[in-house]
């Protein structure tokens, strides 16, 4: 067995080291529109937007974003994507959809439906391919290439609806993963299938001693959960105790700041962070560089890709689009300006805001971070504080004090007839609610010219009350939200602050 390690190991270092001709991101996203509209110029969708005559423009993507206007999920499904859920074929992707991926991201609403197509799950296949492959730019030893990699998803029993299955992407994609990986494939079709999360993670960790573990994927709330289960029920110094050959670990989902100074007390050797961004839309980018907090949009693999700058001539100040709001194509964006991003994608969504903001690290390589949301930001009075303005505040502070802050959640309210930021902390541990207000606030303005400004103004006070982090977690598992993608929000919404004090009230 070491020795198909070591073949492994070899192909995918040759992979990594053979440099081909490659298109520009100009061209390849180009040539990606193309054939996404030809796929789609039969639909209901492609035939009312005349896909077949924007096609005979020598501009395909300037007469794409003249002719298409832009949706969210609420206008994208209230005129196709219920169309879709009746079961009828060809409404946004030609033939009959299958799956859908039910999404909300955080707490606060009813899923939402994502149609997921064959050729979106080929393409994510491709896309894990991929990210995989660049396991080969690291210093791992032969033997890690035949151990088990632990995926930490949604259920794979899905729920029928007629004609259609629903469920977690995650899930949807565990139920196809393909024959040659279920030899690595953990924990299994049987516990995979299992619905409720508590029992999931109860059972894996029954089965743990008996998996020899080289990676581990999944949102960073659950795995910690799954980790810190698996320490205590051995009564482990750290996870290596039992799986000595962990080298790796993949996240997606949220920022892994907030979570990396727990995550170290797990392990007691080296492991690799490599970030990945999979979305119920679509697998978007990867981390192609060891030690580069950076991921490689992948640009010719069934998406097409535009950005709105995102500033105050295109949003307003809840985060909603205005109606005269210009997307960029990728030869148009700057390095280190925020683009709300748009897809357009082999699964039926056209000029689609997925909702995350972007910012581009290295334009050569196509490589760019997730900087935030467009809804979930703080602007009451100018401020335009920024959720990874709150992140990179948050990681100082556990550094600087030596806490574990895995959860934080912050909301604006009124304030003696001005304004206020109300933080929560979910914190490991005891802290000074004064000094971690002053030290936050401090870091904010530093780190925020605009946030700056205000706090000399109409944002007066800044009120910070640490909380057990677990409380975020039975928070979620108290509204059916355990597991998955689900993911506590950032920032609160008036009516979800409510929720959460009551909660925290009465818990």
């Amino acid at each position: 067995m070491a020795l198909i390690g070591a073949l492994i190991k070899q192909g995918l270092k040759l992979s990594t080291s053979v440099k081909l001709p490659e298109a520009t991101p100009a061209e390849m996203q180009r040539k990606e529109l193309k054939k996404l509209l030809k796929k789609a110029s039969q639909t209901a969708f492609g035939k009312h937007y005349r896909f077949d005559e924007i096609l005979k423009n020598r501009d395909v993507i300037k007469a794409f974003q003249e002719k298409v206007k832009i949706y969210d999920y609420n206008s994208i499904h209230q005129e196709w994507w219920h169309r879709c859920l009746q079961e009828e074929k060809d409404v946004c992707w030609p033939g009959h959809i299958k799956y859908f991926a039910l999404s909300s991201g955080t707490s606060e609403s009813a899923s939402k439906h994502i149609p997921v197509t064959s050729e979106m799950i080929r393409a994510m296949k491709k896309a894990s391919i991929r990210q995989i492959l660049t396991l080969g730019r690291y210093n791992l030893p032969a033997s890690f290439f035949e151990k088990g990699i632990l995926w930490l998803g949604g259920s794979t029993d899905l729920k029928k609806q007629g004609g259609y299955f629903e469920g977690d992407v995650s899930g949807i994609s565990a139920a196809n993963v393909p024959i040659w990986f279920q030899k690595y494939y953990k924990p299994g079709k049987k516990i995979s299938r299992q619905k409720d999360w508590n029992v999931k993670l109860d059972e894996i960790t029954e089965q743990a001693p008996n998996w020899d573990i080289g990676i581990i994927t999944g949102v960073p709330a659950w795995v910690q959960l799954l980790l810190e289960k698996i320490i205590e029920r051995y009564k482990l110094r750290t996870i290596h105790d039992m799986w000595p050959n962990l080298h790796v670990y993949a996240h997606g989902g949220v920022s892994f700041e907030p979570y990396r100074k727990v995550f170290s007390r797990f392990f007691e050797r080296p492991v690799h962070y490599i970030e990945m961004y999979p979305a119920s839309e679509g697998f978007i980018a990867f981390q192609f560089r060891p030690d580069v907090k950076s991921m490689k949009l992948i640009l010719n693999n069934g998406i097409f890709y535009e950005f709105i700058p995102f500033n105050d001539t295109n949003f307003d100040s809840a985060g909603d689009l205005r109606p005269d709001a210009q997307a960029l194509s990728i030869s148009e964006v700057k390095e280190g300006e925020p683009y709300a991003l748009l897809m357009s994608t082999c699964a039926g969504a056209w000029r689609y805001l997925i909702g995350d903001v972007v910012e581009f690290t290295d334009l050569q390589r196509s490589e760019m971070k997730i900087s935030g949301r467009t809804k979930h930001f703080l602007s009451l009075v100018g401020e335009h504080l920024s959720v990874d303005n709150m992140n990179r505040a948050v990681e100082q502070i556990s550094r600087e004090m030596n806490l574990e802050i895995p959860e934080y959640t912050v909301t604006g309210i009124p304030f003696e007839g001005t304004f206020a930021h109300q933080w929560y902390l979910g914190i490991n541990g005891n802290a000074d609610e004064k000094r971690l207000r002053d030290r936050l606030d401090e870091i904010l303005k530093e780190l925020n010219d605009d946030y700056a400004v205000e706090r000399g103004s109409a944002l007066k006070e800044v009120i910070v009350h640490t909380v057990p982090a677990d409380k975020f977690y039975n928070f979620m598992q108290s509204r059916g939200k355990m597991g998955g993608q689900n993911k506590f929000p950032r920032v609160l919404k008036q009516q979800q602050h409510e929720e959460w004090k009551n909660f925290l009230a009465s818990a």
